[in-house]
C-alpha cells in the first residue's frame, strides 16, 4: 500500500508557472506507475500526465502537451508536475495516483491509490 500527499498548488496569473509535488510513503515507490489527474468544478476527472516506473516514458494529455512536464525522483519517493504557460482552463483540483500494473494509463480506474488533491487556480 502507498499513501500519496500532493503539495504546490495555489493561485497564479495566466502565463505563470507552478510545480506540484506528490510525496509517496513506503519503500516501493519505484514499483508504481504514476499519474496526474485533474477535476474542475462540474466536470469529470481527467487525465493530465503519466510516467513509467523508471521515468523513462512519459505521457501527456493533448491539452497540456508542451506546457506541462512530469518527472519523478525514486530516491525521494516523489513525482512532480511542472506546469508552465498556465491558462484559466487549467484551474482544477490536481491529484496524483499510483498503479502497480497499468494497461491504459489515461483511465482513472487503472489507478489503485490516490492523493487528496491540491487546488490550482489560474486567473485571467
Amino acid at each position: 500500500q502507498v499513501q500519496l500527499v500532493e503539495s504546490g498548488g495555489g493561485l497564479v496569473q495566466a502565463g505563470g508557472s507552478l510545480r506540484l509535488s506528490c510525496a509517496a510513503s513506503g519503500r516501493t515507490f519505484s514499483s508504481y506507475f504514476m499519474g496526474w489527474f485533474r477535476q474542475a468544478p462540474g466536470k469529470e476527472r481527467e487525465f493530465v500526465a503519466a510516467i513509467s516506473w523508471s521515468g523513462g516514458r512519459t505521457y501527456y494529455a493533448d491539452s497540456v502537451k508542451g506546457r506541462f512536464t512530469i518527472s519523478r525522483d525514486n530516491a525521494k519517493n516523489t513525482v512532480y508536475l511542472q506546469m508552465n504557460s498556465l491558462k484559466p482552463e487549467d484551474t482544477a483540483v490536481y491529484s496524483c495516483a499510483a498503479s502497480g500494473t497499468v494497461s491504459n494509463w489515461r483511465k482513472v480506474y487503472e489507478y489503485d491509490y490516490w492523493g487528496q488533491g491540491t487546488q490550482v487556480t489560474v486567473s485571467s
